[in-house]
């Protein structure tokens, strides 16, 4: 005879509240049901508040009479995946951000680095969830436009609570709807940009990469910038790294781009200032501006952006400073505050972003003479700009 359903909801309710969380496959066997019955049941019971649902997951409602204190319910809210890129040392300084957070809530953490390869980031996550992971904290790599919108869908479709950390999807796509936490790298880059008008610079270049969400809106925002500024004279934009911009797709045949020579950018422009992106390329292009006999601050003031490792330079650089560690904290405690709500809303959607500082180092000064050319050095056009 075929159980009636309130019996068997009842049934549910008991197993999830005596043992914790349980998945709904096991609730299946036990209660020799479909899993596709068992899975209608929790969505219902979740909606009535009585138990909350995971991936593939029901959970017992946390409650005033089940925790003591903030951090306690933790305990409870299942492993959160935390997907990162590989070999990319400004968003780790965010996953530790995000970790300290989650260890001091009890949440267990399962990380996972993303090759460079396209669509891992998505498998990993699709193998996590299945694996039992019950929240997601994700910075995708997103190294053009093109593959950044490729994965809002898919983001967007996901059952669990997901933040999005230091990115910034596109308003009105899929993903805008989601919770991300972000640095304010258009406030980042007007504090160089003032910091060098404010010192009496009037032709300033920004070298950046353009293989990153952070890139772009870097390179935007300079662009931005320049323009409603009146002292500034001349604004160039040039790529910092040849290796700085989105893989390019195969039967393009693109050969490598040269090495940005900053000097005779410096010289054919007359330029006194320049913003750098990111810290590794800044290092070296200030190594290779002594090489050319272009002093660091005395000919060319120089503020770098990600302050990873712009103080180690052999000329501290002053540097922009995004709040990474703090963009992390700050992803971790609003995930918990999700899965403590059962996934349900808890408030509107969060799209938190968090303002960089301006580290002044050794690097920048007021400017003396322009750069002169020589024929040791003559000026060149700078390459071609990326599309912003």
């Amino acid at each position: 005879m075929r159980e009636p359903i309130e019996q068997r909801r009842r049934r549910i309710l008991s197993v999830v509240e005596s043992r914790g969380p349980v998945r709904v496959s096991d609730l299946a066997v036990e209660l020799e049901v479909s899993v596709v019955t068992v899975r209608r049941d929790v969505e219902d019971l979740a909606r009535a508040g009585r138990l909350r649902r995971g991936h593939g997951i029901a959970r017992p409602v946390i409650t005033a009479e089940t925790t003591s204190g903030p951090a306690e319910p933790g305990g409870d809210l299942g492993a959160v995946a935390l997907v990162v890129p590989e070999r990319h040392s400004y968003l780790y300084e965010t996953l530790h951000g995000a970790r300290t957070v989650l260890e001091e809530a009890g949440v267990h953490i399962a990380l996972h680095i993303a090759p460079k390869a396209p669509g891992t980031e998505r498998l990993i996550v699709e193998k996590a969830l299945a694996g039992g992971a019950s929240g997601l904290l994700i910075a995708p790599r997103w190294r053009s436009a093109a593959t950044e919108e490729a994965d809002y869908a898919w983001l967007a479709a996901l059952d669990v609570p997901t933040v999005i950390m230091e990115r910034r999807p596109r308003p009105g796509s899929a993903l805008h709807a989601t919770d991300s936490v972000c640095s304010d790298h258009g406030y980042g880059v007007h504090l160089a940009v003032e910091h060098l008008v404010s010192l009496g610079h009037r032709r300033i270049v920004l070298a950046a990469r353009d293989d990153s969400p952070t890139a772009r809106a870097i390179r935007v925002a300079f662009a931005r910038i320049a323009a409603e500024r009146p002292e500034i004279e001349d604004a160039i934009l040039v790529l910092s790294s040849p290796d700085a911009v989105a893989d390019p797709a195969p039967e393009t045949g693109r050969s490598a781009a040269p090495p940005l020579d900053l000097a005779a950018v410096l010289r054919e422009r007359r330029a006194t200032g320049a913003v750098l992106h990111g810290d590794e390329d800044a290092v070296m292009l200030v190594q290779r501006l002594a090489d050319s006999g272009i002093r660091v601050p005395r000919d060319c003031s120089v503020v770098a952006y990600d302050d990873t490792v712009a103080g180690l330079s052999s000329t501290p650089l002053t540097a922009v400073a995004p709040p990474k560690a703090e963009v992390g904290r700050a992803a971790a405690e609003l995930l918990i505050r999700r899965m403590g709500a059962g996934g349900a809303a808890s408030g509107p959607v969060r799209r938190i972003e968090l303002l960089p500082e301006l580290k002044v180092r050794g690097s920048t000064q007021p400017p003396a003479e322009p750069p002169a050319q020589s024929a040791t050095h003559p000026a060149t056009q700078p390459p071609p700009e990326s599309a912003l």
